[in-house]
């Protein structure tokens, strides 16, 4: 305000200073031209100084504020720090956008946000990959436009739906199931957030189907095993002891065959969880095979040809309870799903990509193509009747599985119906040594 008055001031000064200066020269008209004269130079600078300011406001931003005196340069210093001001606020907000950006991409959730007509603003990377999106063209499309699910339109539409999640399957990323949920906020607009649940649903899945599997392998033998205790407790005055002895001896196998399950659950759970890694011991793997091929004699009983190659290396590193219990498994099985006569030949030898191949060839009756990528799966059974006669409890392969992911090992299976097959693993050249 004092720039104001003094620029006033100024001008009256040099408008009077003007008119005397006329009215001593020409007389009274002299100073009436004189005083116009000034006035006219004061509101032509004016209107110079103006015209920097309209140039300053359409030239681009940062550019420096003219340079004047007076209550031009006094506007022109406010202009001046107000675009300080300004372009400091436009660089924090910037920053928070940007750091914006990168906690939503950060999150695991997918995130977008919709405008009033359900345009998509923006969304994250995983906001992408759960609906089949790409950011850099779908931006600005109604995404009622890009997802036609009945059950994803009639959600956005449904207003009661706050907080409560929808399941949804698109077409545009089948075998996925996400869980979305759509929350208001600011001006009209809408948050979506979506999560792929695809693996959890599989769990939960598993996991029922372990408890209902769990349930029905120890209720079969439980149910026998009590049946023959009765039995044997009913008959113990009327039968001999030799038909005693024999309802006994089946309810042991029973017990047994329960108890195996137990200790193939408590071993599959500890390689599921958080367990330690595998010990690196030096393993000698002769003395192992050798261990392994007398097992399999005894379950065999005289009813197999069974032989073993060794041509590999000496040594292999990590644990020898687990390396034992997975390759034992392998041979276990070829003598249980070989018929009487067959041959089974163990294999160890070098190889020059992978390290060394631990192998079980059988002759037995062999596994169909579409059974093989789902043999190490939990209870799995190609035949189950002829699996449980054989005494086995579902488990094995799921036990050997974990072993081989453990130790860094790959199993291949190789069979056909009636032309045997061929379990290998494949242990890392880091793990062997000669």
């Amino acid at each position: 305000m004092k720039a104001v008055i003094a620029e006033l001031l100024t001008a009256l000064a040099l408008i009077l200073l003007a008119g005397i200066a006329g009215w001593f020269v020409h007389g009274e008209r002299g100073a009436t031209l004189m005083a116009f004269a000034a006035l006219g130079v004061f509101f032509l600078r004016q209107l110079w100084l103006a015209m920097l300011l309209i140039r300053w406001a359409a030239a681009p931003l940062g550019t420096p504020t003219p340079s004047a005196s007076g209550v031009w340069g006094v506007a022109f210093d406010a202009l001046h720090r107000r675009g300080r001001l300004a372009s400091a606020e436009r660089e924090q907000a910037t920053q928070e956008l940007a750091r914006f950006r990168r906690a939503a991409e950060a999150l695991p959730d997918g995130v977008v946000i919709l405008d009033g007509y359900r345009a998509i603003e923006w969304m994250n990377q995983q906001a992408e990959l759960c609906f089949g999106l790409k950011a850099a063209t779908d931006t600005g499309s109604r995404i009622t436009h890009l997802l036609r699910e009945p059950d994803f339109l009639a959600y956005l539409d449904d207003t009661d739906h706050r907080g409560i999640p929808l399941e949804l399957r698109t077409r545009r990323n089948p075998g996925r199931v996400l869980q979305v949920q759509a929350s208001p906020f600011a001006a009209g607009r809408t948050l979506l957030l979506v999560r792929d649940v695809t693996q959890l649903q599989k769990l939960a899945t598993m996991r029922r189907d372990f408890v209902a599997n769990v349930s029905h392998e120890l209720k079969t033998p439980l149910t026998v095993t009590m049946g023959f205790i009765e039995t044997a407790q009913d008959a113990l005055e009327d039968s001999p002891p030799a038909t005693i002895a024999g309802y006994l001896r089946t309810a042991d196998e029973q017990a047994r065959r329960m108890r195996q399950l137990i200790e193939d659950l408590l071993t599959l759970s500890a390689l599921e969880t958080d367990a330690p890694p595998p010990l690196e011991d030096r393993v000698g793997v002769a003395a192992l095979l050798e261990d392994i091929l007398q097992e399999v004699r005894t379950l065999s009983a005289g009813r197999h040809r069974i032989t073993l190659e060794n041509t590999g290396p000496a040594w292999l590193l990590g644990s020898v309870r687990e390396l034992r219990s997975a390759l034992a498994n392998l041979a276990g099985n070829a003598v249980r799903y070989s018929p009487d006569g067959g041959d089974i030949t163990l294999g160890w030898r070098a190889d020059g990509e992978t390290g060394a191949i631990f192998s079980v060839r059988d002759s037995g009756i062999g596994i169909a193509a579409e059974h093989l990528p789902r043999l190490t799966e939990r209870f799995y059974r190609v035949d189950r009747g002829r699996s449980r006669e054989a005494g086995g409890t579902g488990l094995g392969l799921a036990i050997v599985k974990h072993v081989l992911e453990r130790h860094q090992a790959t199993l291949h299976i190789e069979s056909a119906p009636g032309r045997g097959s061929t379990f290998s693993i494949a242990f890392p050249a880091h793990r062997v040594q000669s």
